[in-house]
């Protein structure tokens, strides 16, 4: 295999959320009768369940009018909305952020991702990466020719916090990581890293000199009244620190292609260059959504939250009751992330079962990390009802194939 078809060939997009339609055909051991019921698709959230932002459509159309102006803005983004949205996330977060120096609008968290990994790490540098964690973390750390190297998280055991092993994450550090990338809320077990473990995480990068970008794409969906710390608020930081964050989940805008990143004056120049050469800019037109981002009408957030938490709860004490099952549930988001008893399938195939007899879509565990291999995620921002009787569908399922 050339050094090019191998570098695509860790690039699969079979278990993408909204690609489970290009799976290769494969002989499925089938048993049993297909469960009747409504057709949910885990893989991402129901943006008909929880429609997008109150005037996300109007300021779209508003800046369709204006023109070549909104059309054509700079590569970084439109001088007054990056302006007005320095403004509020420095409120969101507790960070200074500089209009002109320290953000950069991007297509969507995922493009900023990808303009942040290839601006801070290089071919032939050690990346960290939490397990498990976004699946594009480790993907696009390996296209830009980088090592991963995985950071365990025993999520499971720990109440208070994410269960990042930190003594390993030293250990990385100081054997020569150049860059270190995590969610936060973690994507796919919704667990929200504590206030320490975040100046932990801050402090060792700061001694090691390594770099650090944190997606913060579900902070404002946070659950139970918990804290959440953001890590670009503290005073010690490394030099090159990013934050990405975005409207597209949590208030259902991700047809628009909304991102954000700040940080490092050095890193975000970087990201624009990049930038230039790949999109040129954040969809112009979709810019002008940015405008109604934390300017939701009064209770709407707070309702949203509401309404996943009881999702979350129901689908905890379904999945609970189930021996062999164990799920931490969610501090934030809209992600769950059960463990299932040994199967006679791997997890890989029971997602494809699951697909093929039970009309639910669910995401592999080892999409994740490679140790994953008993876990599936869901999303379950979704309509309440079809979530439920989805879960219990996969569950019959999964008595089906009990090893």
């Amino acid at each position: 295999m050339d050094l090019l078809t191998e570098k695509f060939s860790r690039l699969g997009v079979d278990n993408a959320p909204g690609q489970e339609s290009l799976q290769k055909k494969s002989t499925l051991h089938l048993i049993g009768e297909k469960l009747p019921g409504t057709v949910v698709d885990f893989s991402h959230g129901d943006v008909d369940a929880f429609p997008p932002l109150p005037g996300s459509l109007e300021a779209f159309t508003e800046g369709f009018q204006v023109g070549g102006r909104q059309a054509y803005t700079e590569y970084r983004g439109k001088k007054t909305m990056r302006e007005e949205l320095a403004e509020k996330l420095t409120a969101f977060t507790g960070a200074s952020i500089d209009p002109v120096k320290n953000i950069i609008l991007t297509p969507g968290t995922q493009g900023a991702l990808f303009l942040a990994i290839g601006s801070m790490a290089a071919r032939g540098d050690r990346v960290a990466i939490v397990e498990p964690d976004y699946f594009a973390n480790r993907k696009l750390a390996e296209f830009f020719e980088c090592t991963p190297v995985p950071v365990p998280m025993h999520y499971f055991e720990s109440k208070d916090g994410s269960g990042i092993d930190l003594t390993y994450l030293e250990q990385v550090f100081k054997e020569g990581c150049r860059l270190f990338l995590f969610s936060n809320p973690n994507n796919p077990t919704g667990a929200v890293y504590s206030s320490d473990e975040v100046k932990q995480i801050a402090a060792l990068a700061k001694k090691y000199g390594v770099s650090l970008i944190v997606d913060e794409l579900y902070s404002r969906q946070i659950f139970d009244g918990r804290d959440y710390a953001h890590l670009c608020a503290l005073d010690e930081l490394p030099d090159e620190m990013v934050t990405i964050i975005g409207p597209s989940k949590t208030e259902s805008l991700s047809g628009f292609r909304l991102g954000v990143a700040f940080g490092s004056e050095t890193v975000i120049t970087r990201m624009e260059k990049l930038q230039a050469i790949v999109s040129l800019r954040c969809a112009g037109y979709c810019q002008a959504v940015f405008k109604t981002w934390f300017s939701e009408p009064e209770g709407f957030m707070a309702d949203r939250i509401l309404a996943h938490q009881k999702i979350r709860d129901d689908l905890v004490a379904l999945l609970r009751q189930t021996e062999g099952v164990s799920v931490r549930p969610t501090d934030a988001g809209s992600y769950l992330f059960p463990k299932l008893p040994p199967l006679t399938v791997s997890i890989d195939e029971f997602a494809k079962i699951v697909r093929e007899l039970a009309g639910v879509t669910i995401t592999p565990g080892t999409e994740f990390g490679a140790h994953c291999t008993d876990s599936f995620r869901v999303n379950f921002s979704q309509d309440h009802d079809a979530a439920v009787d989805a879960v219990k569908r996969i569950l019959a399922i999964m008595e089906r194939y009990r090893a």
